[in-house]
């Protein structure tokens, strides 16, 4: 027998893991559980079966929380904040890192209970969920150690609700409670109710690090206890789970004041070109699509290869899928797992029979018997159409079409209502650095895949959510600038039936694609000054005129292409021509709003069209320092469309303030101009026009508030509304925006200091982090 015909034919031996010391925790707990309030487990109440999916078998029962559980974490959660955020962050970073050390001593525990739990091999376990939640806790240690120092006009939101799926229990806890105790908030945290009991063993640790009572605390329950937590008084809620689930908590949250973030599905796209390394890009593929049995939101799920080499490549994946190893999660020679739950996997297996096209290839592995277990399913041949190329399955499955150019691949990647990751397989490095700004996803990894760390945040785009985790970019769901809030007064306009103060009328008219247009009603609204003297009409949008400005708003796209040079540029000419009309502004201005604040007003304006034009090219993102051979480039881009309602007080200042820094990072906007007070906006079209800005990049509506809100924010292409509107318009722009998952950026009705200037806030709301890895070597 040669060499080669004893590698050919050689089997993996077993190579089981114990579980004793796993299964011997819960036997001391009495395989019975209460929840984590205040610093204490509650007795064990009425509740559910933890099973091990593997085998079916009972590991120990948990229990629902009730509204009365939820209150008390709650409230114990409140009346720990303030003294916990009045520690400063050295005082926070030495209990992060007394966690981030007890983790690392219970480290095969925590290994060995999860795999018991969830179903996923050992070795994922083991080697990736458990050290990178350590990683996350002595990373936030840092960020804690640093906060009075590098953030020190930042403050703690207050008490956060976090809810987390099953597909990595440990790890999504401490993705979620690391950042928002080191930055000084308190948590009340409930598990998925699969996958608790790491969450339990967390809260034992609590208590070993001495960390102080109602800090964290940890219910557990099914879907119902997520719902109580949304509607608690708590200060934000950070889900991750799937869309469907996260939409209905937008909608529950609309309004309420709560910071929100969500990290939701995928149907991430794999990218693998003719030039690619296959045997290289087939192992990573094996990850991407096969790592904890597919449930991963921002698997590979989606192969796209290059037409020249399909035929081989997928011959080549089918062999190394009949290579995989599937049974008993606890053996380190298996390389897929067990699926969380016979409910998934009943979803898994619908879902494939339901579809009839492609053609199907699943793995010619030997299967155990009983438990919840599903074969690599490999399904190629579809078309984007296809339900399966579209719809996230969540489970060991992948879908394959093939595609010709690189330009062919943009689109069919980006041919997906989700953007959570994107995977480059190239040896082309300017075809990949070309290719990952235009992939719409908030994780692009080049030549490698499921590279995740604590120092690169992690997100998506579209339906994929917003927010991100980890990194500095990551801290900003935790925390808010430090100021008074006042609240926001409706600002009405003057009646009147006197005179026109210019004899001459001046026709008002929308400003849409560069141009000024008649509102589609046909309808217009008189403004008079204090003392009853009419200024002029002004256009009255409706829903069509908003359709209309946000369809030539996306066709500008090419705004966003521009150089940060060009746009400053741009930003110091506009800035110039309203100079040179400052006095005509600013008597506007004080005719308008009775008041004598024009001059001041202009002046202000001038200043943030210039300090957006500073910052055009020079809000630069970040070189993440993370723990591989090569880097994680943190870019900021454009967010897209940005629909916003302006101040209705600061007529001219409150749409400068919006209009630069959205336009200086490459978006394009549809402003609707203050309510009361529109003329300002209507004087500055000439301003616009007279400034070499393409049409399109900035389109002004005029009319009511409450009436433009909702088809703005429902609208399908915006991809953010902002709203600092004196009318009470936050709930319902919330609420809908959460057909896409649009970004929000709403006042509720708290005023803002426009004399104050805040542009760096609006450059963050004005753009999105992409994460790109980009490994280097041989």
């Amino acid at each position: 027998m040669t060499i080669k015909e004893i590698f050919d034919t050689m089997e993996y031996g077993p190579a089981p893991e114990s579980a004793a010391e796993a299964l011997a925790w819960l036997v001391d707990q009495g395989s019975r559980f209460g929840h984590f309030i205040n610093g204490e487990f509650t007795s064990p109440g009425e509740g559910f079966d933890s099973k091990n999916p593997a085998t079916g078998e009972v590991l120990a029962t948990l229990t629902q929380a009730t509204q009365a559980d939820v209150d008390a974490a709650v409230e114990a959660a409140r009346k720990a904040q303030g003294g916990w955020a009045g520690l400063g962050g050295a005082g926070r970073a030495k209990y992060l890192y007394a966690i981030a050390r007890l983790l690392q001593k219970h480290a095969r525990l925590f290994a060995v209970l999860e795999t018991l739990d969830n179903g996923k091999p050992i070795r994922e376990s083991r080697d990736i969920d458990i050290p990178l939640a350590q990683r996350h806790f002595y990373y936030h240690a840092g960020m804690a150690q640093l906060m009075d120092s590098e953030l020190p006009d930042a403050e703690a939101l207050g008490v956060c609700g976090q809810i987390i799926p099953w597909n990595f229990p440990l790890l999504m806890l401490a993705w979620k409670i690391a950042p928002a105790i080191a930055m000084g908030n308190t948590v009340v945290l409930k598990p998925a109710e699969y996958t608790s009991l790491t969450a339990l063993l967390f809260a034992d640790i609590c208590r070993q690090a001495g960390l102080p009572k109602g800090v964290v605390n940890i219910v557990t329950g099914d879907g119902a206890a997520g719902e109580m937590i949304t509607a608690a008084d708590v200060d934000k809620i950070a889900f991750t789970g799937s869309t469907s689930v996260g939409r209905r908590i937008r909608e529950a949250t609309a309004g309420s004041g709560k910071a929100l973030t969500l990290e939701l599905g995928g149907k991430s796209p794999y990218i693998v070109f003719d030039d690619a390394d296959i045997d290289s890009a087939i192992e990573g593929l094996v990850d991407a699509i096969w790592f904890n049995q597919g449930q991963v939101c921002c698997a590979g799920s989606r192969l796209l290869v290059q037409e020249g080499i399909a035929d081989r490549f997928h011959a080549k994946l089918k062999a190394r899928m009949d290579g995989l190893r599937v049974g008993n999660p606890l053996d380190k020679c298996i390389d897929v797992g067990a699926v969380v739950d016979p409910v998934q996997l009943d979803t898994i297996s619908s879902m494939v029979a339901a579809n009839t096209a492609g053609i199907m290839h699943q793995a010619q592995v030997e299967m155990p018997e009983g438990g919840c277990f599903y074969p690599p399913t490999l399904i190629e041949g579809l078309s984007p159409a296809d339900p399966l190329m579209q719809e996230e399955i969540f489970g060991p499955v992948l879908v394959s079409c093939t595609f010709r150019t690189p330009a062919e691949a943009v689109e069919l990647a980006n041919n997906t209502r989700y953007g959570l990751a994107a995977t480059l397989w190239t040896e082309n490095v300017n075809l990949a650095l070309d290719m990952a700004p235009k992939l719409t996803a908030g994780v692009v990894w080049v030549n490698g895949t499921n590279m995740f760390d604590a120092a690169a945040g992690f997100g998506g785009v579209r339906e994929s959510g917003f927010g991100r985790e980890g990194g500095w970019e990551g801290l900003s769901a935790y925390t808010r600038p430090k100021s008074k809030a006042k609240p926001l007064a409706k600002v009405e306009a003057f009646a009147g039936n006197g005179a026109p103060v210019d004899p001459l009328d001046r026709t008002a008219k929308l400003y849409v694609g560069g141009k000024q247009s008649r509102p589609d009603g046909g309808y217009s609204q008189a403004i008079h000054t204090k003392s009853g003297a009419l200024l002029g009409h002004v256009g009255l949008a409706n829903r069509k005129d908003v359709r209309n400005a946000v369809e030539t708003a996306a066709g500008a796209g090419k705004w966003s292409k521009t150089t940060g040079h060009l746009r400053a540029q741009i930003l110091y000419y506009i800035g110039e021509n309203l100079s040179a009309r400052a006095d005509e502004f600013a008597a506007r201005i004080d005719a308008m709003t009775g008041k004598k604040g024009g001059a001041a007003e202009v002046e202000a304006s001038i200043q943030r069209l210039f300090s957006a034009a500073a910052w055009a090219d020079k809000y630069d993102g970040h070189v993440h320092g993370v723990p591989i051979r090569g880097v994680a480039l943190a870019m900021k881009e454009p967010v897209g469309v940005i629909g916003a309602l302006c101040a209705d007080e600061a007529p001219l200042l409150g749409l400068v303030s919006v209009l630069a820094p959205a336009i200086a990072m490459g978006n394009r906007v549809v402003l609707a101009a203050s309510e009361p007070f529109p003329l300002a906006a209507t004087d500055f079209y000439q301003v616009l026009d007279t400034s070499d800005l393409p049409g399109g990049v900035v389109n002004i509506l005029t009319g009511n508030h409450a009436e433009l809100a909702k088809p703005l924010a429902s609208h399908l292409n915006v991809d953010a509304v902002w709203s600092f509107s004196s009318s009470d318009l936050s709930a319902a722009i919330q609420a809908a925006s959460a057909g896409n998952l649009k970004r929000t950026w709403v006042n509720n009705g708290i005023a803002m200091d426009w004399t104050q200037d805040q542009t760096k806030r609006f450059l963050q709301q004005a753009t999105e982090i992409k994460n790109i890895w980009v490994p280097y070597g041989e």
